[in-house]
């Protein structure tokens, strides 16, 4: 029986979890997920329009029970770097067998990384690319390299052009940085390989060995970008050299998944994804 950990309830995450739950072997979910649903939501969502302002984790809450009445769900309505919600979350992440990011920004991905790797337990991240032109499913577990290595090593070897358009997701919000909403197909099609992979390594942790820690998936031709559609591309990806976050122990200094270490880390690995 597995308890299974994840952040976020959104249109990436939901189409996930709804695969998973199909698998008897998971009997309790937690979920964190602060948002409500909202009228631009609804386009690429599970939950109708008629649930929109709901908290999405009341709604998730309710999908899960509609399907497996069994499961035991455990809610925390926060955001994942909420400092005085700190102690529960590593309580939940404590107690969980596998962990599921769904998690739509780098700081939180990189905090997320963090507490699972305090606590030594395995987890999947999956990334749908600006307009559903593709998209990335990794995994993560104990030993190998944590997410800085991979989402530094990916920014210097796939480049994705840059595109200008409202991001959705912001209504209203300064264009600091613009994206086209993925489709609902695409976004379904990257949480069906996040999903797969996800009970792969739920089923044989530490053994398993798919042949690739991160997964690219194309779904358009994108001139100077993707040459084909529908192409899969395996990355291996090891260790960076001199990485704070996951380096082997040092006798000689602070373990670094100590806290103090991982906040340091965290800033330097923002630092190089900027500069790569």
């Amino acid at each position: 029986m597995a308890h299974l950990l994840q952040v976020g309830a959104g249109s990436g995450g939901m189409p996930v979890l709804d695969l998973l739950l199909g698998d008897p072997r998971i009997t309790h979910v937690t979920l964190i997920e602060p948002d409500l649903y909202k009228p631009h939501n609804v386009e690429r969502h599970l939950f109708p329009d008629t649930d929109v302002g709901e908290s999405k984790a009341n709604l998730a809450r309710r999908w899960i029970k509609d399907r497996r009445p069994d499961v035991v769900v455990d809610l925390l309505q926060c955001d994942l770097m909420d400092p005085p919600r700190q102690a529960e979350i590593g309580r939940a992440v404590a107690t969980a067998d596998i962990g599921v990011c769904a998690a739509d920004n780098e700081p939180a991905k990189y905090h997320w990384d963090g507490l699972m790797r305090q606590h030594r337990k395995p987890w999947t991240l999956g990334e749908v690319l600006s307009g559903g032109i593709g998209g990335f499913v990794h995994w993560f577990y104990p030993g190998g390299p944590c997410y800085g290595c991979v989402a530094g090593y990916l920014q210097r070897t796939v480049t994705v052009e840059p595109t200008r358009a409202v991001d959705y997701s912001q209504p209203g919000a300064a264009l600091a940085e613009t994206r086209i909403p993925a489709s609902k197909a695409a976004i379904h099609t990257i949480a069906s390989f996040h999903a797969l992979v996800t009970l792969g390594l739920l089923e044989k942790g530490a053994h398993y060995s798919p042949g690739f820690t991160t997964l690219l998936i194309t779904l358009e031709r994108v001139p100077e970008v993707f040459e084909e559609a529908y192409r899969s591309y395996r990355f291996s990806i090891p260790r960076a050299s001199g990485c704070l976050i996951c380096r082997p122990p040092s006798p000689d200094g602070p373990d670094a998944s100590s806290p103090e270490q991982l906040d340091v880390a965290l800033d330097e690995a923002l630092a190089r994804l900027g500069d790569a």
